[in-house]
């Protein structure tokens, strides 16, 4: 399969800009080699980096961290995830503002978080479990793009593959100036069958088959929009298939989004040949970020004894010392939302409320006129140092700036 083939870009005489805009000009999209039964040769180096990414994952699954409740971690890693996915897509939301619309539920009228909350849906459906007990198929990949897609302001593309030519950076209007120009529209479909056929391998080094099959999806770009989401999403589906990660998602993009200059550099270099070189930095990324999962939850373990021991130490059966077990994974309540996850009535979560906002667990914030809710303030600068900490290199003092992506679908 040749790696490039030409196209021509029809003159528009319409196009804003100059003459030259309104010209018709020659492309080139860039198609990449199949998968399928691809066989990537590392260098040392990449492959000892590999087996330990391996180990942090599995140690943080198979030796779970000391929680009370292992869907607080669980459920913590699985937004901070999200919101990293996309904030890397330019999507800027704040854990706070993210656990606001949450407890708003249908009634939130923030687009950005409507749309992250969309991103949730999406990595929640790409971790379910059992979903290694089949081979993965294109139509999984449409599942996760429709459930990205249908919240936002663009629900008619949702679950549907690219019947245009997109490309990444320059302008909106045409390609002429793109810095990378993804398959034409009628290669995407084969091109996707062929990434399945790669990612329901179990050949493979998990980390090395996830690394692959995300660059590979980002080359394809087989949406209009919505690309990266779904292929950091597909991470998560290829480590929950292997069985690397069968609890917890390591948040791995907190590391991609926090050196997003880096993240491009490294697709680039798989698109051009030097697979080993991604493979390498996405091992690293996947260490590092499993390594602070299991940092998080000792953090998380620490607050909530200070919550107990601020709080006299509530029995261990009462409703308080329930909504401090989950408080991390729901930072925001109501009492209809105490109600659901305590399953107890709403005069024992009006009292459980009560005693921790009497002893500064939770504070009282208004979400609307007629809809009180309490928050763990402390939860989210804990969350927020945690990402901080990510987001700065090794021996650094300041956390890098995520650099703006430029996308046209």
């Amino acid at each position: 399969m040749p790696r490039w083939v030409t196209r021509i870009w029809p003159a528009d005489p319409d196009a804003p800009g100059g003459r030259a805009e309104r010209r018709g000009f020659a492309y080139r999209a860039y198609v990449p080699d199949r998968l399928a039964d691809a066989v990537l040769p590392l260098p040392a180096g990449v492959v000892a980096m590999v087996s330990r990414a391996e180990r942090a994952v599995d140690a943080l699954n198979r030796d779970p961290p000391q929680v009370a409740s292992l869907e607080v971690l669980a459920r913590r890693l699985l937004r901070a995830e999200s919101l990293a996915s996309s904030r890397i897509e330019g999507l800027e939301l704040s854990q706070r503002r993210l656990a606001r619309a949450e407890a708003e539920g249908e009634a939130t009228r923030d687009e950005t978080a409507a749309s992250v909350l969309a991103n949730v849906a999406a990595m929640e459906q790409a971790v379910t479990p059992g979903a290694a007990t089949k081979a993965l198929r294109t139509r999984d990949l449409l599942g996760l793009h429709r459930t990205l897609l249908l919240a936002t302001t663009t629900p008619a593309i949702a679950g549907r593959l690219r019947d245009r030519q997109n490309w990444v950076g320059g302008n909106v209007f045409n390609p002429g100036r793109a810095e990378f120009v993804p398959p034409p529209p009628e290669r995407v479909a084969e091109l996707l069958d062929d990434l399945c056929a790669y990612a329901s391998r179990t050949d493979v080094s998990p980390v090395v088959q996830a690394a692959v099959a995300h660059a590979q999806f980002e080359t394809i770009h087989p949406f209009a929009d919505g690309n990266g989401r779904v292929g950091r999403a597909l991470i998560h589906v290829i480590l929950r298939r292997r069985g690397l990660a069968p609890h917890y998602v390591p948040p791995v993009s907190l590391l991609l989004a926090a050196d997003a200059r880096g993240y491009v550099a490294g697709l680039t270099a798989f698109r051009e040949g030097r697979r080993a070189e991604w493979v390498g930095a996405f091992a690293e990324a996947v260490q590092r970020s499993a390594a602070k999962a299991g940092e998080l939850a000792g953090r998380l373990r620490a607050l909530q004894e200070a919550w107990r021991e601020r709080a006299g130490h509530p029995r261990r059966h009462s409703s308080a010392e329930a909504l401090i077990v989950r408080l991390p994974a729901h930072p925001i309540v109501t009492v209809a939302t105490g109600q659901r996850i305590l399953g107890r009535s709403k005069q024992a979560v009006n009292e459980a409320i009560r005693s921790l906002a009497g002893h500064g667990v939770l504070r009282p914030v208004t979400l609307s006129r007629r809809n009180r809710a309490w928050e763990a303030e402390e939860l989210f600068r804990l969350v927020d140092d945690v990402e901080r900490e990510l987001a700065t290199p090794p021996g650094s003092r300041e956390p890098r700036r995520p650099a703006p992506r430029r996308r046209n679908g």
